[in-house]
């Protein structure tokens, strides 16, 4: 039988080059990574508490908020997840309300349903043409606030997935205004503070919660993030106590020393570090913008009404204007050339990049799509000039919401194939993963615009979970109040 162990070992020896996460890229010299088995302890004397830290844990801590600027900064070895968990939790009462971004990561609408909160949605604006989810806009968030007086919270993402960026100190602003906290999933953001390069940190911005994964874009184990807490709006004894909740009782020394590994690194030579990855970074951009057919997204997407700021670190790969579709282009890069980029669409490709990158790895991949276009061009393959109908508009695949979703999910519920269910109440979430954002929700109804997106998602080869059936796909659906 295969085992993890054998399968990672068989995997390593093949040679495949990261551009996805996490942001150590499996290079042993970018962070002085704990080596293993030899420093994997518990709570003995001397290594303190995670829960009730008072002594090293406590100092490290301490240290990372400093490095960013939070008033207090907590470890989480439960990824960016628990410390999501904990921040809604923290700053809502059970039965209450809370405004998020519809582009929320999938926990937000777990923490949701534990709390038995009404949610109301803030949809991010689509570009075009390339079907990105954008920005959400300091207006949006006046108005669900006229319009919805009780929200406890607002919850958006900044960045998201691709990369974009929503105004946070405008919409601090707005929020403060109403005298509620402000949680910032900036879990893509931890390298932010770094360089001017990037843009700038919600921590920077009037955030109240901001939370980091320092596995993604960081040299740092995966599962590894740090919920940061400024100012007074968020209580922060509620904070401990669902952090405590949300994490393990015995949390990991490895995970604990990774974060402190790589926040010492970043606190004594994150600046060169940075300096050298940005001009890579750069160069790699340049070499990659003169491709003839694979586009690279850059700053000219920005334009202020749809994507307020863009990180450059995401390589958006848009292929419409190539000979293949989004997931042809990550297979050809992983079989052919040996290139493991971190997600697919239809319409583009998404590298990830971090400091841990090196010049081979850039050169590895402009090379790969230089030769995969000169591929083309000499079998004398006319690429494709027709845009796919590839747009995620949340706004427009999710259905009124019938039931709050803690309610929906304590309902008795059946399957039905996924074609016949127009109309019907769903019981469950439905998302493509990565990156987790629902595309439906426990106590919506389902469209025929989201049955035919799941169905062109699926016929391209991308994942949407929540689906089940043998035979055919089938979503749950509540048994009462469907058509």
């Amino acid at each position: 039988m295969e085992t993890l162990y054998k399968k990672l070992e068989a995997y390593h020896a093949r040679d495949i080059y990261p551009f996805h996460m996490p942001g150590h890229k499996r290079n042993e010299g970018a962070v002085d990574l704990l080596p293993g088995l030899t420093r994997d302890i518990t709570e003995i004397e001397g290594f303190d508490d995670l829960h009730h830290p008072t002594g090293i844990l406590r100092g490290a801590q301490d240290t990372a908020a400093r490095l960013y600027g939070a008033d207090e900064t907590f470890y989480s070895v439960n990824g960016s997840t628990g410390a999501l968990l904990a921040a809604v939790c923290a700053c809502t009462t059970h039965g209450g309300s809370v405004l998020i971004a519809r582009n929320c990561h999938r926990c937000v609408y777990h923490a949701i349903s534990l709390m038995q909160l009404d949610s109301h949605y803030l949809y991010p604006r689509i570009t075009v043409p390339y079907g990105l989810n954008g920005s959400i806009q300091p207006e949006q968030v006046e108005r669900a606030l006229s319009v919805h007086p009780d929200v406890q919270a607002v919850v958006i993402t900044s960045p998201t997935y691709d990369g974009v960026v929503s105004p946070i100190k405008e919409i601090a602003t707005i929020v403060h205004r109403h005298k509620l906290p402000l949680i910032v999933d900036e879990a893509h953001g931890a390298h932010f503070p770094f360089h001017s390069y990037f843009p700038v940190s919600a921590l920077g911005q009037g955030a109240d919660l901001v939370i980091h994964s320092l596995h993604k874009t960081l040299p740092a184990l995966t599962q590894t993030a740090l919920l940061h807490v400024r100012g007074d709006l968020a209580d922060r004894e509620q904070i401990r106590r669902y952090m405590a909740m949300f994490q393990t009782s015995s949390p990991s020394y490895l995970l604990m020393g990774s974060i402190d590994a790589c926040i010492q690194k970043l606190s004594r030579s994150g600046s060169g570090l940075f300096g050298e990855y940005v001009d890579r970074l750069k160069r790699s951009r340049t070499r990659l913008s003169k491709l003839r057919f694979v586009r690279l997204v850059g700053e000219s997407l920005i334009d202020r009404e749809t994507v307020w700021d863009l990180d450059l670190s995401k390589l958006i790969l848009d292929v419409e204007g190539s000979c293949m579709d989004g997931p042809q282009v990550y297979q050809c890069l992983l079989k052919k050339y040996n290139i493991q980029m971190e997600m697919e669409t239809l319409t583009y490709v998404l590298g990830m990049t971090s400091i841990a990158d090196t010049e081979e790895g850039f050169e590895r991949l402009c090379w790969a799509l230089e030769d995969l276009e000169g591929s083309w061009v000499r079998r004398g393959q006319i690429p494709s000039k027709e845009r796919m109908a590839s747009s995620q508009d949340l706004s427009v695949l999710s259905g009124e919401k019938v039931l709050p979703i803690g309610r929906a999910m304590e309902q008795d519920r059946t399957r039905r194939p996924i074609l016949q269910s127009e109309g019907c109440v769903s019981g469950a979430f439905l998302y493509l993963y990565p990156p987790g954002i629902p595309l439906a929700a426990p106590g919506e109804k389902i469209t025929s615009r989201l049955i035919e997106a799941i169905t062109r998602f699926q016929d391209t080869g991308l994942t949407v979970q929540g689906l089940t059936g043998t035979s055919g796909p089938e979503i749950w659906i509540l048994c009462h109040g469907n058509s």
